[in-house]
């Protein structure tokens, strides 16, 4: 079976997320992505003013950031689509209250600074 992509779909989807996760998108994530969504992506930032420049520089500074498996494949974050930075070990909840077993959380950079405010620096 093959899964056709869903263009309309592609594009509301890039029209909502937010700059730092399509500059993911085009760059880090970019291997794993179909060539007609990094083009979506790409025109969505193009139509944000985000010139490829910058887009190079959001590259330079994340791509030996990202927490990558044995494989090379690029971990996202538990909470957002963008790449993730940290890692740490917390609990699953049953119904968000019973802790079941342990389980691996990642996070993007907002995400961990939204966790662990002090180690923002602020």
């Amino acid at each position: 079976m093959v899964l056709e992509l869903n263009t309309r779909r592609l594009l509301a989807n890039a029209a909502k997320a937010e700059t730092l996760e399509l500059l993911d998108r085009v760059t880090v994530l970019r291997e794993y992505l179909e060539a007609e969504a990094v083009e979506i992506a790409e025109a969505e930032l193009a139509r944000r003013g985000i010139t490829p420049e910058e887009i190079a520089a959001h590259e330079r500074k994340w791509k030996h950031r990202v927490l990558r498996d044995e494989n090379g494949m690029v971990f996202c974050c538990s909470r957002c689509g963008r790449a993730a930075i940290e890692e740490e070990i917390g609990w699953y909840r049953f119904w968000g209250l019973i802790p079941i077993f342990p389980r691996r959380y990642r996070f993007c950079e907002t995400h961990w600074q939204q966790r662990h405010p002090e180690a923002s620096g602020e």
